[in-house]
């Protein structure tokens, strides 16, 4: 009984209910706070061919739930869960600008610093706060040569005299998934550490009454993260027991809605009831990816205490393909239309046509084709495919690439290259992985892709790869022109689709050593031709190191 009076205490003064100052808030009043949350944004602040998600519908969905929870007196807080960069091209080539001004519109409270916060150089995240009206936390992020951190811990929030703190956390994967050279001064602690001095202080100087983790760190079921850092699961079970209210989470671009304990469901429904988790008390949300939901948790405040009463994601535009039994096939909606907001699309709307005006700006030049034709990718190997897995090589430093020649949609004429002629190239937006093999591993592998036929999108593409293929078995394999050693560790980048099984390739995305860096394909091709044009396409032309017998 003494033990579990300890626990109560030692959680009382972690959910900052036991400070000896007067409380602000009325005993025996209940209050209602709603916090609004998203994660994983991504650039899509613009709705997409089908009309789907875009801050302008957003809007409408925050307005709406402002206004119904005002009327019954109650309070709103909106937060991300970060990564508001990298994805969409007429939002990379802006820096973001659209999007941080458009969560301005929207009323942002705070967001949580995520790994693709760190894809340009400082200044341009600097400037980005500047655009941004809302503070970016993150009290795990210091410079090293300081010793001081980069961005504010925690922002402080008085909803109807009930004092809420927000505290940032930031992946210590960051380092590992980034590019190295904006890295020089910058580390990554241990964000559970962090989190613990930072709940401690706050108690000992602001005595906050709830404190909430806005988090890019993941959600992995019951803490089994593989190679990735801790995520959220353990954050929560690393802390006393209901030290903070709860996570708002992101980086593993998940619905986090509970089939079971410890476990999420496979295939969330739009729509459909969700179930966030809970942790040792403490309640861990993610509203998956782009905008594609809104959060929504609504609590009730009482005599120091947050009771969650409901929770759900609010799908904004969410559209199902549906195909009838001519063959003809259309998108139909999850719940009912959400439009847009006037204001938002005026000022979204000059942001989106110079986008795409960007598009067509030259970005590089070729002196010959580049040969991406379907007729061609998915029976040979080609220029084309050898300078899209060089590139992905070249980001990753990895020893050799691999991907489905279905994955080329076309090619490139010689003369100038632009950012558009780079899109049709690469247009589904997969993301650039890799993984850390033996050599045996990588025997494994090779075998196994080497089957696929030619004539189909599975048919492979490859780089810095060499063998005979004969009868199913394959001799002479090299890695970069050196016979392949099976006790050696190699590095394979390749596609998030491919990685994950699509078209039947084995699935290394359970690996030990596997990393998803959320690059775009499309992107990362495009630095490599501004980085290395004018490209010689004979350079990128095969010479017959893959045969089949």
């Amino acid at each position: 009984m003494k033990s579990t009076n300890r626990v109560m205490a030692a959680a009382l003064i972690f959910a900052g209910l036991a400070s000896s100052s007067a409380f602000a808030w009325e005993r025996d009043k209940t209050y209602n706070i709603t916090i609004l949350h998203t994660n994983d944004h991504h650039g899509h602040f613009w709705r997409n061919d089908y009309g789907e998600y875009g801050l302008a519908a957003q809007k409408t969905v925050v307005d709406n739930v402002r206004k119904e929870v005002a009327a019954k007196g109650g309070s709103v807080l909106v937060l991300s869960g970060g990564d508001i960069n990298t994805g969409v091209p007429e939002s990379d080539l802006q820096d973001a600008e659209p999007d941080f001004r458009g969560m301005n519109l929207i009323g942002y409270d705070a967001m949580a610093v995520g790994n693709h916060e760190f894809d340009n150089p400082l200044n341009v995240l600097r400037q980005q706060e500047k655009w941004a009206k809302f503070p970016f936390l993150s009290a795990n992020i210091y410079q090293k040569s300081t010793n001081q951190r980069l961005f504010k811990p925690w922002a402080l929030f008085n909803r109807q005299d009930i004092k809420i703190a927000v505290i940032g956390l930031t992946t210590d994967d960051t380092a590992k998934i980034g590019n190295p050279e904006f890295f020089t001064d910058i580390e990554f602690r241990k964000p559970a550490d962090e989190a613990k001095l930072v709940i401690q202080e706050l108690q000992q100087t602001e005595k906050p009454d709830v404190i909430i983790a806005a988090t890019h760190m993941g959600h992995y079921d019951n803490g089994e993260h593989g190679s990735n850092a801790p995520g959220d699961v353990e954050l929560a079970r690393s802390l006393p027991a209901g030290a903070l209210t709860m996570i708002v989470g992101g980086h593993s671009q998940d619905p986090v809605c509970m089939a079971s304990e410890n476990k999420k469901q496979a295939d969330y429904v739009p729509g459909t009831p969700c179930a966030p988790d809970q942790q040792n008390g403490i309640w861990i949300v993610q509203a998956h990816e782009w905008g594609k939901y809104v959060g929504r948790a609504d609590f009730e405040f009482r005599n120091g205490e947050m009771k969650l009463v409901n929770y759900q994601l609010i799908p904004i535009n969410l559209k199902k393909k549906i195909t009838w039994d001519n063959g003809q096939s259309e998108r139909v909606l999850y719940a009912p239309q959400i439009p847009e907001n006037p204001q938002m699309l005026s000022l979204l709307s000059p942001f989106q046509h110079k986008g795409q005006a960007q598009l067509g700006v030259k970005i590089g030049s070729v002196n010959a084709r580049l040969e991406g034709d379907r007729s061609k990718v998915r029976f040979v190997q080609t220029n084309m495919g050898h300078l899209i897995l060089s590139a992905q090589m070249a980001r990753t430093n990895a020893d050799f690439a691999v991907m489905s020649g279905g994955g080329i949609r076309d090619s490139i004429e010689a003369g100038d290259i632009t950012y558009k002629d780079v899109l049709k190239v690469q247009p589904f937006g997969n993301t650039l992985v890799y993984v850390d093999m033996t050599g045996q591993e990588v025997a494994d592998y090779l075998k196994a892709v080497a089957q696929m036929k030619p004539d189909s999108g599975a048919y492979p593409q490859f780089a810095s790869v060499s063998f005979t293929a004969s009868g199913g078995a394959l001799s002479d394999i090299k890695i970069k022109g050196e016979p392949l050693d099976l006790a050696k560790t190699y590095r394979m980048a390749t596609l998030s689709f491919n990685a994950t099984g699509g078209d039947g390739y084995p699935a290394i995305d359970k690996k030990p050593g596997y990393v998803n860096t959320g690059f775009v394909d499309a992107e990362v091709l495009k630095q490599f031709i501004e980085q290395h044009s004018p490209l010689d396409a004979s350079a990128f032309e095969p010479q017959g190191e893959v045969n089949w017998q």
